[in-house]
């Protein structure tokens, strides 16, 4: 298979009009330009071809479009905007999972085209358990969360084994099965983690359970708080339909001090 790099085609092509129309358009107004001459260009014939680039890769077969992917990443070879478009315009789902288990950088694209493909979310998590990437991690709980039901056994198990504990609990947060365990769970870590407060009140925030203003009004209306914990813990509590009305003063408080004076 010939591997095409229609991107160092279309930079050439943009050179040479960049260099004619430099004194027409402004820096702004180029950053408008550019994306639409190469969507243009996607639709333009490659003489050596005899097709444009979107008609070369529609015309292939969806195994050879994988292997076609699979060759530019091998060879380092750019990936163009019109072959990734052709494999989402077909929700390759079933292709696209094994290069999961592939190189770096098929396992990145992979991900950018599955994106939270329900079919997906528990590969995700076993990537979130395994791989030792925190970007990887953090795309994988960010996928994983738009399909955190499919997953309520294993985020509670992986919870009590020990796994990936603050990932575990930001994915419960998304669960919208209304949960005993989870339930619990949220609130045993909020109470018992005085160092993250405003992480938990999100949390809690985010599941969206009203048995958890008692415990959000109680932490919120102790001495200690800082500025930063009583506006996270404001927030959740408005979340989940309650409401604090008691007037406070952080005026000691270092990041009140900072942030107030750029208020107005």
């Amino acid at each position: 298979m010939k591997l095409y790099d229609f991107d160092g085609m279309f930079d050439e092509k943009l050179s040479e009009y960049i260099s004619k129309n430099a004194s027409k358009y402004k820096e702004n107004e180029w950053e408008d330009i550019i994306p639409k001459l190469y969507q243009k260009f996607g639709d333009t014939p490659i003489k050596s071809l005899g097709k444009t680039p979107r008609e070369y890769y529609g015309e292939m077969p969806d195994g050879e479009l994988i292997k076609c992917l699979k060759l530019h990443l091998k060879n380092g070879v750019p990936v163009s905007e019109f072959l990734c478009s052709a494999i989402e315009e077909r929700q390759m789902t079933k292709e696209l999972l094994p290069l999961l288990d592939g190189t770096r950088d098929e396992t990145e694209y992979a991900m950018n085209l599955l994106g939270a493909d329900p079919a997906a979310t528990g590969k995700y998590m076993q990537m979130l358990i395994e791989c030792e990437d925190e970007d990887m991690k953090n795309r994988c709980v960010d996928f994983i969360k738009e399909n955190a039901d499919a997953v309520l056994d294993a985020v509670k198990e992986n919870y009590k084994n020990g796994l990936e504990r603050e990932y575990m609990l930001e994915i419960m947060s998304r669960i919208t099965v209304r949960d005993e365990g989870v339930f619990d769970v949220l609130i045993k870590e909020f109470r018992s983690d005085p160092d993250n407060v405003p992480m938990h009140a999100s949390y809690l925030a985010a599941y969206g359970d009203g048995r958890a203003l008692k415990y959000l009004l109680d932490k919120i209306d102790e001495d200690g708080i800082t500025f930063v914990e009583y506006q996270e813990l404001k927030f959740a509590i408005e979340a989940l339909g309650g409401e604090y009305t008691k007037e406070r003063d952080f005026s000691d408080d270092p990041y009140f001090k900072l942030i107030m004076p750029h208020k107005n």
